[in-house]
């Protein structure tokens, strides 16, 4: 029997775009804990519905380029489709669900990130108080299929063994 693994709810289309390796940075106001430094964690998919203003705003950062951009701290080509897919055009996002694992690295400053993109400071998101650290998701393992859960704030426990059915 697997050891439980610790779970990161986060909202959609950020979800996603970790998955497909479009956002290689969670941004948070704090470093992540230590419970979850170098360990694989599960992504949630917050069962929140989709902000499209704020999906909107993003792609036409992606749009400008130059500094715009790259305050996103996205990487354009693997963001439009998911983008894309947030405000409805092509299948929908999935809600509610766990989309795979990551390794969760060091947290790092906002500004140290921004400036690797390019950019003074991050903004990812109408969060702007939420930039402070960026969490590093590598390794990423995206599951062949999203899996229902009830998600909750903070780090939680995935309800089965990591393994059992997957």
């Amino acid at each position: 029997m697997s050891a439980p693994i610790r779970v990161l709810t986060v909202f959609q289309p950020w979800a996603s775009l970790i998955m497909v390796g479009a956002k290689p940075y969670e941004f948070r106001s704090k470093r992540p804990p230590s419970t979850i430094l170098n360990q694989r964690i599960v992504i949630h998919a917050a069962a929140r519905k989709i902000v499209e203003a704020e999906v909107r705003d993003i792609l036409l950062m992606i749009g400008r380029g130059g500094e715009a951009a790259a305050e996103t701290c996205l990487r354009p080509l693997p963001a439009a489709p998911i983008l894309d897919r947030a405000l409805g055009i092509g299948e929908p996002l999935p809600l509610g669900c766990g989309l795979g694992t990551a390794i969760c690295g060091e947290g790092r400053s906002g500004y140290d990130i921004a400036e690797e993109f390019g950019a003074e400071h991050v903004n990812d998101s109408d969060r702007d108080d939420h930039a402070n650290f960026g969490w590093p998701m590598t390794d990423i393992e995206i599951w062949p299929e999203p899996i229902a859960a009830r998600g909750s704030q903070g780090i939680w426990f995935w309800p089965t063994p990591l393994g059992a059915g997957l």
